[in-house]
This record gives C-alpha cells, structure tokens and sequence, in this order.
C-alpha cells in the first residue's frame, strides 16, 4: 500500500513538473518586440540591445526579445509610440520623454527650456520622487516603467552660422520633434520650427529644405550630421531628453513574478551602462567628444554664462505657460530638486 502511495505521489509530482514548463511556456511569446527610435549604432539603441541580451541570458531564454530600430512596428511615426505600445502593437521599448509628452503631459517637465543646468540636475530629478511620481504617472496611462536611460542633452547644429544668441536663429528652420511645447521654445527665439520624424530629418538638412536641428552630440556624431551641412554646432544645453524602459502592462502580466524582477533588474543596468555610454566624451574635463566634432571641420560654439542667459530669458514665457499644463506641484518639486543636488 505504502509503495503505491509513493508511486502515486511520484507520477503525480512528474506529471506536475512536465506540464509546469509547457503552461509557462503557452504564455510567453516566442519573441516579444521592442520598439526603438535609434539603433544599435547610437547609446539610444545600445540601451535596448543591453537590456535585451541582459533579458535573454538571465531568464535562459525564456523571454527573447527583438529589436525595432527606427520605430519600424509604426511607420517611423515615433509621436504613435506610446499609444502603439498601451495598445500592445510594441511588447516592450526604450522610449524618448520628448516622444512620449504629447500623451502623457507630465513628461514635458523635460523638454522645459534651460531647467537642467548640469547632469547632477538631471539625476536629482530622475532618480528621486520626481522620478518616482512619474513613473506612478505612466503606469496608470497603461504602461508598466522599469529604468531611466538617457538620450542626452540637446545641442542646436545648422548649416549657416555660429548661434550664439536668440538674433542668430531669426528665421532659422530648425527640424524639431513633433512636440507642442518645441515648437513654442523655438517660435519664442524666433526660428521656424519645422516638425518631422527622424527618418525624414537627414535628407532634408541633405537637400537644405532646413537650416538646423537640436540633438545630442552622440547622436551628431553617430549620424555624421556634418556630412548633411551642419558645421555650426552651439552647446546651450537647453534641454536633456531622458529615456525610460518600458513594457505593456498585459505582456508584463502574463510573466511570472521571478521573470518580472529579472527583467526590471536588467532594465536598471541596462540603464546604468547606457546612460554612461550617452554622457561619454562630454563628462570629462577636456569633453573629448568636442574636439572629434570640430576635427570634422565643425565650428562648435560654447556659450558663456551671460550670453546662454539670454536664451534663458528669450524662453522664459514658454517655461511659464507650459509648468501649469505640466502641473506646478511637480515643477516645483523639480526645481528644489535640482537646487540641492550635490554636484
């Protein structure tokens, strides 16, 4: 009786194990896709192959994940992505601040012109409360955020002059991101803000149909925006443009809790070794970077504080029309953020 006991027991513990892994399996897709504005060749895009590979080898392949550089999953349309990734078209992404803004209001609080005056400002913000009710803010539009990564600060580059003051951009048409708020910044300095997808941007500074566009340097370099006409690169740090990982709330649903923690904790390093690949070149005192743009022939122009004050000024009605559509409250609790971080 007792070894019919046991073989029972033991056919039944089998049976157990050999249809625990299949039903876990029937859940999990076989690739989950993950949208990206950049690819591989720019820190934006090295961010998701990070996190990907990080994903794969720390859940023994479980969770596959492919890349969509150029968010090719909707036609290069990078202003659809957050709605595209709610509604489960993309499984997971590496997304922009800026791309997501026009959903998700809050998120403008980066694109506010000359508010981070240096990195510590930005990791103030980011990785404390500000960060926190933010990511509390995505999740409920639908979204589950795991990790910050960086872009990186916004450079303006054009094709005509050295900018280094609001007069300079008179006229200018600047290509920006489909964002309300660039477009007032740059209707404030008293440009033509011309919005188009990245895809489009290249060859229209290629045939000059536009003077200029801001980006950071990593992404100038990786482009070879000087090949397209833009030998006048400003540094004005006038905004920087964080990165958040993220992955739709019903794909993040159907893991279990251990692949969940394995795939946040993977988004959190991949964040980390991302955003130090994005400020690379321009951390250090010399700012390498800089000096490999002007050896291409570029004049790279850098601001002294008085005259980066009048872009401050110039915009100054623009910060304050769009921190109460961003919610004062939470502007507010940036800027003392910001005031006591530590250097």
């Amino acid at each position: 009786m007792k070894l019919r006991t046991f073989l029972t027991s033991a056919v039944a513990a089998a049976a157990a194990l050999a249809f625990a892994t299949p039903a876990l399996a029937q859940n999990y897709k076989s690739e989950y896709r993950m949208s990206l504005v950049l690819g591989t060749a720019f820190p934006w895009g090295k961010g998701g192959e990070l996190w990907a590979n990080k994903v794969r080898e720390r859940t023994q392949g479980r969770i596959n994940i492919k890349l969509y550089p150029g968010v090719s999953l909707i036609q290069g349309d990078q202003t659809r992505e957050f709605s595209a990734l709610r509604q489960g078209v993309i499984d997971m992404a590496v997304g922009s601040t800026i791309n997501w803004s026009p959903q998700v209001k809050p998120l403008n609080l980066f694109s506010l012109p000359f508010l981070f005056p240096d990195y510590a400002a930005v990791d103030a913000v980011t990785q404390g409360e500000v960060g926190r009710s933010i990511f509390q803010t995505l999740e409920k539009a639908g979204v589950m955020p795991l990790a910050w990564g960086e872009n990186g600060y916004r450079e303006i580059s054009n094709s005509k002059k050295a900018i280094k003051s609001p007069e300079d951009l008179k006229g200018l048409k600047i290509r920006v991101v489909g964002s309300p708020l660039f477009l007032d910044t740059f209707t404030a300095l008293g440009a033509n803000p011309t919005q188009m997808s990245w895809a489009d941007a290249q060859p229209a500074m290629a045939s000059s149909a536009v003077d200029g566009q801001e980006n950071p340097v990593s992404v100038y370099m990786a482009a070879k925006l000087y090949t397209v006409a833009q030998k006048h690169v400003t540094m004005w740090g006038y905004i920087n443009d964080p990165l958040i990982f993220v992955v739709n709330k019903d794909i993040w649903n159907s893991w279990t809790p251990a692949d969940r923690e394995i795939v946040k904790q993977a988004a959190i390093d991949a964040g980390k070794e991302e955003i130090a690949i994005a400020r690379k070149g321009m951390v250090e005192a010399d700012k390498p970077l800089l000096k490999e743009i002007a050896s291409h022939g570029v004049t790279v122009t850098q601001l002294s504080p008085a005259e980066r004050e009048s872009f401050v000024k110039a915009t100054r009605p623009v910060f304050d029309k769009w921190k109460g559509q961003i919610g004062a409250d939470l502007v507010d609790q940036a800027e003392k953020a910001i005031a006591a971080r530590k250097p």
